[in-house]
């Protein structure tokens, strides 16, 4: 996994893009891209300012590492203690919350664990683990994987002790994670938004919903200029004003699947 993401981060270095006049590298998360926020939200910004975004879709630990080696302008990521940790060890100069939606569990519409008949998530998470019936985790060290993993320690429960048997962890996005819990009639933790546009749903739908630890805020992060030079731009500053100004936020709120809100909107500075 370790070579997989350094790979990616290689590749990412050696294509020319920079913070100059043209075109500005977004490391944001996987579940912004395959939700279809950054293509609907972005181009915006792009014909304003006639800059070009340039989006590095990883799972948030891997985005807040790439952000530590200057390996992207902006920084989108969906794990408040590890921004705000980072922004406290001088990588970021500060950080905003941005948007948040909220984590949902899906998986085959018979629901074989009956965990759509519970309220509390660690009780569901709980039932996971006295059933036989598969559970796929991102795995990755993304926002989502920290909300999951979060849930299994409030429990006292180590998940990989059962890989193979019915833990899985697939190490990739969110989109490609939900195809392999419908390929392998399985569930799977993922955010609300990722699943309304997800197209091949198979048999699957939303089982369990509603519980205040599956609350998923976005944060935006402005990295520290003294750490990475390129982060005193113009156009990043220029993005900075725009996607927390009141077009940006309405832009976001404005998103939708069939009359459903994806994210919400709540700029707030956050250095807590």
């Amino acid at each position: 996994m370790k070579f997989k993401f350094f790979l990616i981060i290689i590749l990412f270095c050696n294509i020319s893009f920079s913070a100059d006049n043209t075109s500005l590298r977004l490391l944001s998360t996987t579940s912004t891209r395959d939700s279809g926020l950054l293509e609907y939200l972005l181009p915006n910004f792009e014909k304003k300012y006639n800059i070009r975004i340039h989006v590095i879709a990883l799972g948030t630990g891997h985005a807040l590492e790439a952000a530590k080696n200057c390996d992207g302008d902006i920084l989108l990521t969906h794990a408040p203690k590890l921004e705000k940790k980072f922004v406290k060890d001088g990588y970021g100069q500060s950080r905003y919350n941005l948007m948040y939606n909220d984590f949902v569990i899906i998986g085959p519409y018979n629901d074989p664990a009956n965990i759509e008949s519970y309220d509390k998530v660690i009780d569901v998470f709980q039932k996971f683990n006295n059933s036989n019936n598969l559970f796929i985790s991102r795995g990755d060290s993304s926002g989502t994987d920290l909300s999951e993993k979060n849930i299994w320690k409030m429990i006292n429960i180590e998940p990989k002790q059962y890989s193979g048997i019915w833990y899985l962890e697939s190490g990739q996005g969110m989109g490609s994670t939900i195809n392999i819990a419908i390929g392998k009639n399985a569930y799977t933790y993922t955010d609300r938004a990722t699943w309304l546009k997800f197209k091949n749903k198979g048999n699957h739908k939303i089982l369990f919903e509603g519980d205040p630890l599956m609350f998923n805020q976005y944060g935006l992060i402005r990295l520290n200029p003294r750490k990475c030079p390129n982060a005193k731009n113009v156009n990043i500053d220029n993005f900075y004003k725009w996607i927390l100004s009141t077009e940006g936020q309405s832009l976001i709120g404005m998103y939708n699947y069939k009359g459903d809100r994806l994210f919400i909107p709540n700029y707030q500075t956050s250095y807590d």
